[in-house]
């Protein structure tokens, strides 16, 4: 495995690699270094470094998944199109090591600082390591199955002869881990703007790994273990959570801190609208609009509430937090991407501009009409940077864990429906006992909760890197990424077939299947939708992801997954 031996310090002698990484200055010699707690630290904060968290970060997972469009473009994943030497699972793989490796160098050096480091420090520095190892062997074996397990050091001939490890065992390792953080770290750091790995962020990601495989007990437990420490919350306002001004709030458990002062910013151009600046180059999905219930919390299909005249009327408010909704101030302009609006205002001189979020203005102006509202502000357009924190475990996500766990597990109480309606309550800004006041879930059945627990988790993380995850562990991806990406037809064609104006965006709603699920085909059949590209996942290879075809060749112990 050239990548795994490369992250092991130990390739100078082999083949020259370009993505080398021997000695890294954050670590110093294994010889000579860890023998401080600068040291350690220094090591430990590599491990912080957005490299390791490319999943995590700016919409990667997104762009595979049903809650993105991008023009008439579509990534390879939901495309169909991956193979062994797909460059994405390339990357993950190497990082992924190279964060086992360095971890596993912190543990197995940690008794050279005895007697120069606090047992008391020492103890939270390695709990530290066992959180990031964990955390980074429960991601391999959710995207690989069984994966190369080490945990200590290992030469050039063992790297080598390094096969494929039962994924359970390698569980029950993570699960070690993860108790031994939980035993060691923090409940915080004080003050700190640093989002370093805390008790409860150990609790949290022990709960994931265990849903992501199936592991109800542990998820369910570890789950509760977070919100009994009661020091998270849920953030007063959604919108304002994802906001870049918004740090430290109570709802986050584990982030990655950006910001202009360190030198840690995001190109935002490609993802806001284009008549303040952006260049809009993908925006959310249609799937994702109708995933979004009325505010009686039914369907669009099935609520009467539903006006495909004014879409985002009676919605879900997170609908329009999540996506900017049509005649609404935005960026200091009136966003308007109706055909027919070929100007707009500006509201900030009160003059009417082009408007070239419309297709009829700007041919590359969002093919579907919709656009990113979620954590868009002022600072994107004003310079195309922006800073925001990358969150990556939230307490809406450990309520909704804790939710489903108990769900699987038959276990439907009133804690169940107190956890999904606390989330929900939140974007209605009401107390979670006002039940008048927003869909309340009241039901016992499994079934529906199931169904209105992994709805919930799709609205309330919409681009946040999260419903990839859920639609390849619940098996959905072979449905969502098989059906055609779809948008507004051409301006031209639609002035021509759609005869009321008011019904530009779409004529009536879709059918919403029981996994809320849109279907499009009959308005495509009647002309009026356009499919902008197809998707054709295929669920006999691709609910595991390829192992990279330069580990393959170079070791003979390393078997490739089914179908690649």
């Amino acid at each position: 495995m050239k990548k795994l031996i490369a992250v092991i310090a130990l390739l100078p002698l082999l083949l020259g690699c370009a993505k080398l990484d021997v000695n890294p200055l954050s670590e110093g010699s294994s010889e000579n270094w860890y023998a401080d707690e600068t040291e350690i630290t220094l090591a430990l904060n590599d491990l912080y470094r957005t490299y390791l968290w490319d999943f995590e970060t700016n919409y990667t997972t997104e762009r595979m998944s049903d809650n993105w469009t991008q023009r008439q473009a579509i990534d390879a994943f939901p495309a169909g199109s991956i193979n062994s030497e797909w460059s994405r699972s390339e990357d993950l793989w190497l990082s992924t090591y190279k964060g086992i490796t360095r971890a596993n160098t912190i543990i197995n050096s940690l008794d050279k600082a005895a007697g120069k480091v606090s047992e008391a420090k020492i103890k939270q520095l390695a709990g530290e390591a066992h959180f990031m190892r964990a955390v980074f062997y429960s991601r391999l074996i959710f995207y690989y199955g069984d994966v190369p397990f080490y945990t200590g050091y290992l030469d050039i001939e063992e790297a080598f002869k390094l096969g494929r490890t039962d994924k359970e065992v390698i569980l029950r390792q993570a699960y070690q881990d993860f108790d031994l953080a939980i035993e060691s770290l923090p409940v915080s750091y004080g003050s700190s703007d640093l989002k370093r790995a805390t008790k409860g962020a150990a609790m949290a990601f022990k709960a994931r790994a265990a849903l992501y495989m199936g592991d109800w007990g542990v998820a369910r437990d570890a789950a509760k273990a977070c919100m009994d420490l009661q020091v998270y919350t849920l953030h007063p306002k959604y919108d304002e959570y994802f906001l870049s001004k918004t740090r430290n709030s109570p709802e986050t458990i584990f982030a990655l801190p950006r910001s202009f002062e360190l030198g840690s910013s995001w190109t935002a151009k490609n993802f806001y609208t284009r008549t303040p600046g952006g260049s809009s180059v993908a925006q959310p999905s249609w799937d994702l609009f109708c995933a979004y219930p009325c505010t009686d919390g039914l369907p669009i299909d099935e609520s009467p509430l539903f006006d495909p005249r004014e879409p985002f009327k009676n919605r879900d408010p997170r609908c329009a937090m999540t996506i900017v909704e049509f005649g609404t101030e935005h960026l200091g302009v009136i966003y308007d991407p109706n055909p027919y609006a070929t100007k707009v205002l500006n509201v900030e001189t009160g003059k009417k501009v082009t408007n070239k979020d419309t297709r009829s203005v700007d041919t590359y102006a969002s093919y579907n009409g919709l656009t990113l509202k979620k954590g868009v502000d002022k600072d994107w357009s004003d310079n195309n940077e922006t800073d925001f924190d990358i969150r990556i475990m939230r307490y809406a996500d450990v309520l909704l864990m804790y939710a489903e766990a108990k769900i699987e597990l038959d276990e439907i109480d009133g804690s169940v429906l107190d956890a999904i309606n606390a989330v929900r309550a939140r974007a209605y800004e009401v107390d979670v006992t006002n039940t008048a006041a927003y869909p309340a879930l009241t039901t016992t059945s499994p079934e529906q909760l199931r169904k209105e627990l992994r709805n919930e988790r799709r609205i309330e993380f919409a681009w946040e890197n999260r419903r990839f995850d859920d639609l390849l562990r619940w098996r959905l991806a072979e449905k969502a990424l098989t059906r055609p990406i779809y948008g507004v037809l051409d301006p031209n064609d639609l002035k021509d077939r759609v005869v009321d104006q008011d019904l530009w965006f779409y004529s009536q709603a879709p059918e919403v299947d029981e996994n809320w699920l849109p279907d499009f085909s009959a308005l495509h059949s009647a002309g009026t939708v356009k499919v902008l590209v197809e998707r054709n996942f295929d669920k006999d290879r691709q609910y595991l992801f390829p192992i990279p075809s330069k580990e393959i060749i170079i070791n003979e112990n390393l078997k490739q997954n089914p179908n690649y």
